[in-house]
């Protein structure tokens, strides 16, 4: 018992150490789960799809998760080939979600993009947008917020909203944060205002997710 727990600080202390610079990352396995994280939170932070973490690891809908539990951000072994048939009816996985359509979106706050999606400085899953302390960070869709605080490295006081099983947009560097989890919102509802990112300026971290995976926001963002 007391090797199993001295190898579950371990794994804990190498996960922290990738996650610290705010990215995702592929390899990782496992994660163990902190005081005030997420699913969507967890799954943001190496790059994974929600309901595939969620299936993965029998969450339901991932609702149900506490500090110390060790969460697969793989699939399970063999688990492509087992068949329905011979697995029992208590441990089948969830069903598969079809891709859904982007949200219509607009620009989460004036200004222009001053890092590109992939740039630097930065995380590289987003973009950069200029702007002014304390100015209006607004939904780019309508969705669900589902993490809203700081706990991710690299991304300052962050929003997650979800706009479908596809969809996921982050808003980070905030300066205040104006609604909380589980809360709906509107496209175009004020949810933040403007604090500083990278370099110590004013700055909006705009990122878009499909399937867990970043997409540049300019292929879904209107002209303007």
């Amino acid at each position: 018992m007391r090797a199993r727990l001295a190898t579950g600080f371990v794994a804990a202390l190498i996960l922290a150490a990738c996650g610290s610079g705010g990215g995702w990352q592929d390899d990782a396995t496992q994660h163990i789960v902190r005081r005030g994280e997420t699913l969507f939170s967890i799954a943001w932070r190496y790059g994974k799809d929600p309901g595939d973490v969620a299936r993965w690891n029998r969450l339901g809908d991932g609702s149900l998760i506490y500090p110390g539990q060790v969460i697969r951000l793989t699939p399970p072994s063999g688990s492509r080939q087992q068949s329905s048939s011979s697995r029992p009816k208590s441990g089948q996985p969830l069903p598969t979600i079809p891709s859904q359509p982007p949200p219509p979106w607009t620009w989460p706050t004036r200004g222009r993009i001053n890092v590109e999606f992939g740039g630097k400085p930065g995380s590289g899953t987003g973009v950069l947008i200029d702007g002014r302390s304390g100015q209006p960070i607004v939904a780019a869709a309508s969705g669900r917020v589902v993490y809203a605080g700081g706990g991710l490295i690299g991304y300052g006081q962050l929003i997650i909203l979800k706009h479908n099983d596809t969809y996921l947009s982050a808003y980070g560097h905030n300066a205040r944060l104006l609604v909380k989890e589980g809360q709906a919102v509107k496209k175009g509802q004020q949810i933040a205002t403007m604090g500083e990112g990278p370099e110590r300026k004013p700055r909006l971290h705009f990122e878009i997710r499909r399937n867990g995976k970043p997409v540049n926001p300019r292929q879904y963002l209107p002209a303007r």
